[in-house]
C-alpha cells in the first residue's frame, strides 16, 4: 500500500480482517501515526508489518495486540524515537528490524520476554545500549550490533559482554561497539568461540568510551574475544594494543582482514600462515613491513595512511593493489621486490620480460602520495599486462614517469594522471597499442610532442591535401581528456603533419 501526502488509509482496508501481510510505502505523511492505532485494531491477523522509511515517530501501544505478528520491519524510521513496552507482548515475534532508525535511544526493557525472536537488527541505529537479559533471547539466530554500555545513567539497565555467552546460535555477522566500556572478565565469559554459525566479526574499540589504561588494557580484553576458528572475515577498529591476539593465527579460513586505527601496532603477525586470506585493508597503522613473501592467496590489498611503509615484496596472486597516503618516494622494482627484470636485456620487440610480481594484478589506484618521486617501470612489473585502470592520483612530488619498452605490449584500456603538478615530462603513452582513454588533468607537462606520441617519423608525411596520414599513435583510444596543463609551452606533434581537425578525429 503507498500513501502520500494527500492519502490515507482507504475506508476498505478495515474490511481485510483475515489481511497477513501489510506494507506501507509512506512519503512523509504525518497523519500515518494517527491513523496506524486504529488500522492495528482492525486487522489482528497480520502476521508480517512493514513500515519501513515512514515518518512516524512512535509506534502506537496497540501493537501489542498483534498477537500472531512474526515480522516488523521499522527500517529507516528515521523520526523513530521510542517502541512500546506492549510490544513485547508479541510472543510469536521472529523478526525486529530498526536498523537506521537513528532516534531511537533504546529496545523496550521487556524485549526479554520475545522469547521467539530469531533475527534482531539495530545496525546503524541510536540505539546506545543492550537491554539487560539479552543473553535469555536463546533463540537468535541475527544479531548483527551488540553495543557495550560503559557506564553512565544506563548501565543499571544495560546488558554486558558475558550476556552473549548463551547465544551461541548467532551466525552471519556481528559488530561489538564501544568495546572499552566492556570487562575484562565479561569479554572472556562472552565464549565466541562457541558460536560456529559467527562468520563476519568486527571489533571496535573506538567509538564512545577513553581507553583508560592505553594499550594494555586493550590487548588483554582483545584475547579474550576469541571468535570461532572457521571465522571467514575479521575488522578491528581503533585497537589501542601493541600487538595482535595470539588466537589470530588459528582462524585459518580467514580470508578478510580489516585493520583501521590501530594507532600503536608497528609489526603485524606472520599473515603470510593464514593459507586462504584474500583481502588486508589497513588504515592509519605505523607498520613498517608486510610479510609479503609468504601472502600467496592474497588478491586485494588496501594501504591507506601508512607512512612507514617498506617495500612490499612479491605477491603472485594479488588481483586489486591501493596505496593512499603512504609515504613511499620512489615506486620500482625494488617496491615490488624485483631486483633485476628478467630477460630484460633478451627480449624481442613485441614480446614482454619475465617477471613475477604481482602477475595477477587487475585494478591498480594510487593516490595522495605526497612524497613520490619517481615512476620507474613499474607499470609492466605489477602485471599492467592484465590491467584495465590505472590512477595516479594527487602526487604532487612526482617528477618521473617512464614506461620501458617491455610495457608497451601491454593490454592497458585506461590510465588517469591526476593533480601531479611536478611531473613534466610524459612517456611514449601513445604507444601503448590497447589504451582507450587517457586523462591528463593538473600536470606540470611543458611539452605534448612527438615523442609523447611515440612516433619519429609519420608515415606518408608528404601526403596530399585531403588525404590521412597513416599513424600508429594510440590506435585504439576512444577518450582523451587534457585540461589545465599549466606549465605548456607547446603542442607539437603530430597535428602540424596530419592537420589538427584530423588528429582531434583520430583521437576521440
Amino acid at each position: 500500500m503507498m500513501l502520500s501526502r494527500e492519502t490515507t488509509f482507504p475506508p476498505s482496508i478495515h474490511r481485510a480482517k483475515g489481511l497477513r501481510s501489510l506494507l506501507i510505502y509512506n512519503s512523509g505523511d504525518p497523519s500515518l501515526g494517527a491513523a496506524l492505532p486504529d488500522v492495528i485494531k482492525q486487522l489482528t491477523c497480520i502476521r508480517s508489518l512493514n513500515v519501513s522509511g515512514s515518518s512516524i515517530k512512535e509506534i502506537p501501544k496497540e501493537v501489542g495486540k498483534l498477537i500472531h505478528l512474526r515480522h516488523l520491519n521499522l527500517e529507516c524510521c528515521l523520526e523513530l524515537v521510542s517502541l512500546p513496552e506492549t510490544m513485547c507482548d508479541l510472543c510469536n515475534l521472529q523478526s525486529l528490524d530498526v536498523r537506521g532508525c537513528i532516534c531511537l535511544k533504546e529496545l523496550p526493557r521487556a524485549i526479554v520476554k520475545l522469547i521467539n525472536l530469531r533475527h534482531l537488527c539495530i545496525m546503524g541505529s541510536g540505539v546506545a545500549f543492550m537491554p539487560k537479559g539479552i543473553g535469555r533471547l536463546t533463540c537468535l539466530r541475527t544479531l548483527d550490533c551488540f553495543v557495550v554500555c560503559g557506564g553512565g545513567e544506563n548501565e543499571s539497565k544495560a546488558a554486558n559482554l558475558r550476556e552473549l555467552k548463551n547465544l551461541d546460535h548467532i551466525g552471519g555477522s556481528l559488530v561489538i561497539e564501544k568495546l572499552r566500556g566492556g570487562g575484562i572478565e565479561d569479554a572472556a565469559e562472552a565464549q565466541l568461540k562457541n558460536k560456529k554459525r559467527l562468520l563476519c566479526l568486527e571489533l571496535n574499540f573506538c567509538k564512545g568510551v577513553e581507553n583508560r589504561l592505553g594499550g594494555i588494557e586493550d590487548g588483554i580484553l582483545i584475547e579474550g574475544l576469541q571468535p570461532p576458528s572457521n571465522l571467514e572475515r575479521l575488522s578491528i577498529w581503533g585497537y589501542g594494543g601493541i600487538g595482535l591476539p595470539y588466537w589470530m593465527m588459528a582462524l585459518t579460513r580467514l580470508q578478510e582482514l580489516r585493520l583501521f586505527d590501530c594507532g600503536n601496532l608497528e609489526v603485524l603477525p606472520p599473515l603470510g600462515r593464514l593459507p586462504n586470506l584474500e583481502s588486508l585493508q589497513l588504515r592509519c597503522l605505523q607498520v613498517r613491513r608486510l610479510d609479503a613473501g609468504f601472502l600467496a592467496s592474497l588478491q586485494e590489498l588496501q594501504l591507506i595512511n601508512c607512512e612507514n611503509l617498506e617495500p612490499l615484496g612479491r605477491l603472485p596472486n594479488l588481483e586489486s593493489l591501493t596505496l593512499k597516503r603512504v609515504g613511499v618516494r620512489r615506486l620500482d622494482a625494488g617496491f615490488v621486490g624485483i631486483e633485476e627484470v628478467e630477460n630484460a636485456n633478451n627480449i624481442n620487440e613485441g614480446e614482454i620480460a619475465s617477471v613475477t610480481a604481482f602477475p595477477k594484478l587487475k585494478t591498480l589506484h594510487f593516490s595522495l602520495l605526497e612524497e613520490l618521486e619517481g615512476w620507474d617501470g613499474i607499470e609492466r612489473r605489477v602485471g599492467e599486462e592484465d590491467a584495465t585502470t590505472t590512477s595516479i592520483f594527487i602526487m604532487p612530488q612526482l617528477r618521473d614517469l617512464s614506461i620501458p619498452d617491455y610495457v608497451l605490449a601491454a593490454s592497458l584500456q585506461d590510465l588517469r594522471l591526476i593533480d601531479c603538478g611536478n611531473l613534466e615530462v610524459l612517456p611514449p603513452l601513445g604507444r601503448l597499442p590497447n589504451l582507450e582513454s587517457l586523462v591528463l588533468y593538473n600536470l606540470g607537462v611543458r611539452r605534448l610532442d612527438d615523442e609523447f606520441v611515440g612516433i619519429e617519423e609519420v608515415e606518408n608525411a608528404n601526403i596530399n591535401e585531403g588525404e590521412i596520414a597513416r599513424v600508429t599513435a594510440f590506435p585504439k583510444l576512444k577518450t582523451l581528456y587534457i585540461e589545465y596543463l599549466f606549465k605548456l609551452e607547446e603542442w607539437d606533434g603530430i597535428e602540424r603533419r596530419v592537420g589538427e581537425e584530423r588528429l582531434y578525429r583520430s583521437f576521440t
